[in-house]
């Protein structure tokens, strides 16, 4: 029985220290904000904090000549590019847009995100490297997967 209580203790205290915290879920779900938000009001620098250097975004395209799909990709410098360009007139969003950020799975430094963001979900790997939570792969797809 003192054995067992024991490992009981012992396999408590091992999942509390590494286990993710309350302020690492904040942090999660602000790396992903930043990344919608910096859209909405340009803003390259706010997208920059959000993103690893070497963060590549995915998804599925098709080509209208031969009616094949592939796979595009999209660096982190071409996104600090866009979320300094993107929404320059104010037209690209609506006024009050959707921005639902879902913590699928997190762990002591990974965590798995779904954002349902207007016309598009983005599914997002994102690291804490360093201290910092920053988004290093996205899959997205638009709602309507016509539009690809």
């Amino acid at each position: 029985m003192k054995y067992l209580i024991i490992c009981v203790l012992s396999f408590l205290a091992t999942s509390y220290t590494f286990a993710q915290t309350k302020q690492d879920s904040l942090e999660i779900k602000q790396a992903a904000l930043d990344y919608i938000e910096s859209q909405h009001k340009p803003n390259a620098k706010q997208m920059e904090k959000a993103l690893h250097p070497r963060m590549v975004k995915r998804t599925f395209w098709k080509d209208k000549a031969t009616g094949k799909d592939y796979v595009r990709e999209t660096t982190t410098e071409t996104m600090v590019l866009l979320a300094e360009s993107y929404n320059k007139t104010g037209d690209k969003f609506p006024s009050n847009p959707k921005k639902d950020v879902i913590l699928l799975d997190v762990s002591e430094r990974t965590a798995s995100v779904k954002l349902i963001a207007d016309e598009w979900i983005d599914y997002m790997h994102i690291v804490k490297l360093n201290g910092a939570w920053k988004v290093i792969n996205v899959l997205w797809q638009y709602n309507d997967t016509k539009q690809h």
